[in-house]
């Protein structure tokens, strides 16, 4: 089951993607090595084939076939789990997908976390691996990733987008868009004393003061390079 890259968000990064540790590999590896030393010995042992030519056939097929079947058992389908399984950490949720024939997944948006915690054995601290447990909101509150590789930094790093992610929802359009006192946004030092903010769909003219207590008419703006006359009451609309 590969990554599903294509429901990722516009606006979203991939931070970490993770297998498991290479620590879930050694048993594969162990097993593939007794299973070839075995069946080495189970040849060596064979009868001789002159003298006994059917039964050396059939006892060199039975080790060949118990051989692959052992192979596949122990060895090939934990490596093909491990290779589909993913911990994606994005910059707004975590991805996890599991299986091989069966397919589970789930995705924890960053909002709803509320813990995320590591353990590490001697052994894990050793090898750089580790437990991390997520919880969150939710039916399935608690979500528990096994060997996950230097699972201390993967904590620290959630934590981190957690922090950002709620600083990003905080802000004025979830963060999209320009905001004020930026290019595009509203200018950082110029304000409606009337209204406290700028008309709907209107933006007063840099370097001019507002008249305090008046409104520009709808979908006007006041000249940019005319000042009001020295002695003569404010701009007004109606007179």
């Amino acid at each position: 089951m590969s990554f599903p890259e294509k429901l990722m968000a516009d606006d979203e990064d991939v931070v970490e993607h993770l297998h498991p540790h290479w620590i879930t590999l050694v048993g594969p590896v162990v097993a593939f090595l007794l299973i070839c030393g075995l069946s080495g010995l189970g040849f060596a042992f064979l009868p001789d084939s002159a003298k006994h030519h059917g039964e050396h056939q059939f006892l060199l097929y039975a080790i060949i076939v118990v051989a692959l079947l052992l192979i596949i058992w122990q060895v090939l389908v934990p490596v093909i789990r491990w290779r589909s399984t993913h911990y994606v950490i994005t910059t707004h949720r975590v991805l996890i997908r599991r299986g091989v024939l069966k397919h589970v997944g789930r995705d924890i948006t960053l909002g709803r976390i509320s813990d995320v915690s590591y353990e590490q054995s001697l052994w894990d601290r050793i090898v750089g691996a580790g437990s991390l447990t997520i919880e969150s909101a939710g039916e399935q509150g608690q979500e528990t990733l096994i060997n996950v590789p230097h699972a201390d930094h993967a904590q620290q790093t959630l934590n981190r987008l957690i922090e950002n992610d709620s600083v990003r929802r905080s802000q004025p359009y979830g963060g999209a868009g320009p905001q004020y006192g930026q290019p595009g946004g509203y200018p950082a030092q110029q304000q409606n004393p009337a209204q406290g903010q700028y008309p709907p769909g209107q933006q007063f003219p840099p370097g001019q003061q507002y008249p305090a207590g008046e409104q520009y008419p709808p979908g006007e703006q006041y000249p940019p390079t005319q000042q009001y006359p020295p002695g003569q009451p404010p701009y007004n609309p109606q007179g």
